[in-house]
């Protein structure tokens, strides 16, 4: 139902900055989870007794669970619409950080990450299936560029903050800085937001044979395929830097927690540029073409990091880390563009299961940053790759390539929407 059409229909139009600043929290608390305790991880590993890829576990599980759960909340948050779900999802998840703060062995944290990727998910589903009820695709894609940039400003802040957190009070503190966060957001949804999904377009049922019926047919749509490939691809890349770049920066170059932070924020920045740009092409250029020059930048930011395996291994170069941040920028960049196109072009098609489409989407990024983890677990712990920048800089490259492949072929081809803002 688009915002006209809430007038229409006697539902309570919502002001457009509300919309803007709820999806920035609901999506901003998926960066700070994965992201805000990046520079503590290490320190983490060492008081911990663990390994550097037991640590990647802990970012791992998180996504592992973030994907299961959005099966479950998707169908429901068509059923009893979105609100309830948002207000659920975010109450837990403030009760799952506070665990991860008192985690005193891995076990323990690892349930403690999982619950949090459990519930984080009903917010990170909820927040992109509300755009897909309130806007048209395009419309809807701007609005999502709008949120994803407050996400920017988040993500932006996040690092350094954690960084400074863990330098001056340790990695817990880090922690905590969640259960702050999702309390606004929490308290931000209950006393804003009202329910967006119109009593006509909810779901009448929770029969899991025909939700596992219609995740068969939503998959078989070619645009539903298109840009969740897409955003999976994308993502997968990223979650290799998520993953590794913490011990490639402060163990393997020896960068101090508080320069790590400082570099993250200007991935964050890059990104932040991306969204901000997305918002200025979509009227010209259209979501398939947007996404277009976006794959080129993959592709360019992929190509940069392999150069600089390339030449450390063929010259025996020794890497700067400043000498990895122009292929990173370029890739986060792209990635800022083809998140809010993406994940608008995700639902764009289904408009009764906005939230269906957006679990269904969801568990599929989630599953495929759980399986580039566990592979980089396996690689970073081979002799000759431990304690190297090669499954980082690699991993990054082949995720520009595949998205690359992704945005100027299958999106190209299939990921057309209509619904262009007048």
């Amino acid at each position: 139902m688009s915002v006209s059409d809430q007038a229409e229909s006697g539902q309570k139009t919502i002001p457009a900055w509300v919309v803007v600043t709820a999806l920035a929290m609901v999506s901003g608390l998926q960066p700070l989870t994965t992201d805000l305790y990046l520079p503590a991880l290490p320190q983490m590993q060492r008081e911990m007794s663990l390994s550097p890829s037991e640590a990647q576990w802990t970012l791992s599980v998180l996504m592992l669970a973030m994907g299961l759960g959005q099966l479950v909340w998707g169908p429901v948050a068509d059923i009893i619409g979105r609100r309830p779900v948002l207000r659920w999802g975010l109450g837990l998840y403030v009760l799952s950080s506070l665990l991860t703060t008192v985690a005193n062995d891995i076990g323990l944290m690892l349930v403690a990450r999982a619950l949090q990727g459990a519930t984080l998910s009903a917010a990170v589903l909820c927040g992109r299936a509300m755009i897909r009820d309130l806007y048209p695709p395009e419309d809807g894609a701007r609005m999502m560029a709008k949120g994803m940039t407050g996400l920017g400003i988040i993500a932006l802040v996040g690092p350094v903050v954690g960084a400074l957190t863990a330098t001056w009070f340790g990695w817990r503190a880090t922690m905590s800085s969640m259960v702050l966060f999702g309390s606004v957001a929490l308290a931000f949804i209950w006393t804003h937001l009202p329910e967006t999904l119109a009593p006509a377009r909810r779901q009448t049922q929770l029969n899991w044979l025909t939700l596992v019926r219609n995740w068969w047919q939503i998959a078989q749509h070619p645009r539903f395929r298109a840009h969740t490939m897409l955003t999976a691809s994308t993502y997968g890349g990223l979650f290799v830097y998520l993953a590794a770049s913490a011990f490639v920066f402060i163990d393997v170059l020896g960068t101090s927690r508080t320069a790590y932070g400082a570099g993250m924020s200007t991935l964050s920045l890059a990104y932040l540029v991306g969204t901000v740009v997305c918002r200025k092409l979509l009227p010209r250029r259209g979501l398939t073409g947007t996404i277009k020059l976006a794959g080129y930048c993959s592709l360019a930011g992929g190509l940069a990091l392999l150069l600089v395996s390339v030449a450390q291994v063929t010259l025996h170069w020794r890497v700067s880390p400043l000498s990895l941040l122009p292929g990173m920028w370029l890739y986060a960049f792209a990635h800022g563009i083809h998140q809010p196109c993406g994940q608008t072009g995700v639902v764009s098609a289904f408009p009764t299961q906005a939230g269906a489409a957006s679990a269904l989407s969801g568990f599929i990024l989630s599953t495929t940053a759980f399986a580039v983890g566990a592979l980089l677990s396996w690689w970073t712990a081979l002799p000759g790759w431990s304690g190297t920048i090669h499954p980082m800089t690699l991993g990054m490259a082949l995720g520009g390539a595949l998205t690359a492949w992704v945005a100027l072929g299958r999106v190209q081809r299939d990921g057309h929407v209509v619904g262009r803002a007048s």
